[in-house]
């Protein structure tokens, strides 16, 4: 006698064989998985990247400063020298990074005391004029070698005059001739437009003057300026 049942039971076997995941279905699933978690980790670690990369290019606004630096502050670092060879008589040396000084009357000097201010500039000082020297080249020829108390010019006032010096031992590479025909860039534009001259000092020579000058913090506390 044939079991009834049997047909059912076959079927329900047949059923359950269909729904066991094959070996190579089961390798493929892990290898999607681990793929995926691949993928994941990738996309992480360019969030990472991009995050990274945005904090160093696009500065914290509350790390800003109030107002940006100006082309001095970002190009040159500034010294002083007071008193030089005479009480009141200051100036800076604007110094860039290829060597160069920029020499200048700091704020503090005696000059921007006077109710006038500055009328006058004359290169003709010592037994040459300074604003006759021509330098060409890369050599830098024809340039005249200076001491730190050579002196740049004189610049007057309608009560006194006072002598700018090189404040450095180097090379004259060049003065501001703008100065003879436009004095008052002095009183406006003493640190910029209205600089004396640039000169060129050899690295032993620099780090030498560089012990006797002020950095610009100690020239602020010692001078009082802002």
């Amino acid at each position: 006698m044939v079991d009834e049942n049997a047909g059912d039971t076959i079927n329900n076997e047949t059923a359950d064989e269909k729904n066991v995941p094959s070996p190579l279905s089961l390798l493929c699933s892990s290898s999607n998985s681990t793929d995926e978690q691949h993928n994941l980790q990738v996309e992480n670690d360019k969030d990472e990247e991009e995050y990274e990369l945005r904090r160093l290019l696009v500065p914290d606004v509350r790390d800003l400063p109030l107002s940006p630096p100006s082309a001095i502050q970002a190009n040159f670092v500034t010294y002083f020298a007071l008193d030089l060879i005479k009480p009141g008589h200051d100036q800076y040396v604007h110094r860039h990074a290829n060597g160069l000084c920029v020499v200048g009357l700091a704020p503090s000097h005696l000059t921007f005391k006077d109710k006038g201010g500055v009328t006058s500039v004359d290169f003709n000082v010592g037994k040459s004029d300074r604003s006759g020297i021509k330098v060409t080249g890369k050599r830098k020829k024809n340039a005249q070698h200076f001491e730190p108390n050579t002196a740049l010019c004189r610049v007057c006032c309608n009560d006194a005059s006072y002598i700018v010096r090189c404040c450095v031992k180097g090379s004259l590479l060049e003065v501001n001739e703008r100065l003879m025909k436009q004095p008052e860039l002095l009183n406006s534009s003493a640190e910029r437009e209205g600089y004396i001259a640039i000169m060129m000092p050899r690295p032993a020579d620099w780090l030498k003057v560089k012990a006797s000058l002020l950095t610009l913090e100690d020239y602020k506390k010692l001078r009082d300026v802002r």
